[in-house]
């Protein structure tokens, strides 16, 4: 028999929980909810909510699941490169990882999601959308498409699903790693933004945490800015 506490967990699928913003949110949510974690690499992390799939989105079948409460997809790219170093190959390579593989996940999970009370899915964009930054054209193109496929998909699946996005600036994760190399670009990062930081995975994965929940059901179809004011104010 169920205790309270017990039959109201949820089940969270998260696409990508090894690292960044993904093992972040994973640490968080296992405190509170079943997470299915499905990535490349495992977890060197155990914990009695949590079940491992070691999977390639794009090329491995996926494991099915009966009901699924919230869908987060994490795996994204930071290829920056002048437009004319970038290949055909650079953007399809990145369309296929941000945009590609967020699809797949969806189709897949769809019924599942559609077997819970109130279900939600999450993606990640980029403050480089709304921008216009230099170097970011792959990027921010792919990410760009994510931002339409919120807002399609939002539209097509209300009013069961909700779907959102959060769009991050810099943010210290192993992706980031190269612009944030060492304490000389770590300060510079920081002081190009109005509120004088970057962002901490941690603080990616309380927001994501937000709005996978019962408190974000107002919301759909939003692309939640956690910019620290680069993108909106000029200071």
């Amino acid at each position: 028999m169920y205790n309270l506490k017990q039959m109201e967990m949820k089940t969270i699928v998260i696409i990508g929980g090894s690292s960044g913003i993904g093992r972040a949110l994973v640490e968080l949510e296992l405190k509170k909810n079943k997470v299915i974690c499905i990535q490349r690499n495992p977890i060197d992390l155990e914990h009695n909510n949590l079940v491992q799939y070691q999977r390639d989105v794009m090329e491995d079948e996926l494991p099915n699941f009966e009901q699924v409460d919230a869908l987060v997809y994490c795996p994204g790219s930071i290829n920056l490169k002048p437009i004319n170093r970038l290949t055909t190959e650079d953007f399809l390579q990145d369309y296929q990882i941000n945009v590609i593989g967020a699809v797949k996940v969806v189709q897949k999970y769809l019924p599942a999601l559609k077997s819970s009370v109130s279900p939600s899915v999450l993606f990640f964009s980029s403050v480089a959308v709304q921008m216009g930054m230099p170097f970011h054209a792959s990027i921010a193109a792919a990410k760009g498409a994510i931002e339409g496929l919120v807002k399609s998909l939002a539209a097509e699946l209300a009013p069961l699903i909700c779907v959102n996005a959060i769009a991050p600036t810099l943010t210290n994760t192993a992706l980031a790693a190269k612009l944030l190399r060492n304490d000389r670009l770590k300060e510079m990062s920081a002081e190009r933004h109005p509120l004088k930081k970057y962002l901490e995975p941690e603080e990616v994965a309380e927001m994501a945490s937000f709005v996978i929940s019962e408190k974000c059901r107002s919301m759909s179809g939003q692309i939640f800015q956690m910019d620290c004011g680069i993108g909106t104010l000029k200071i």
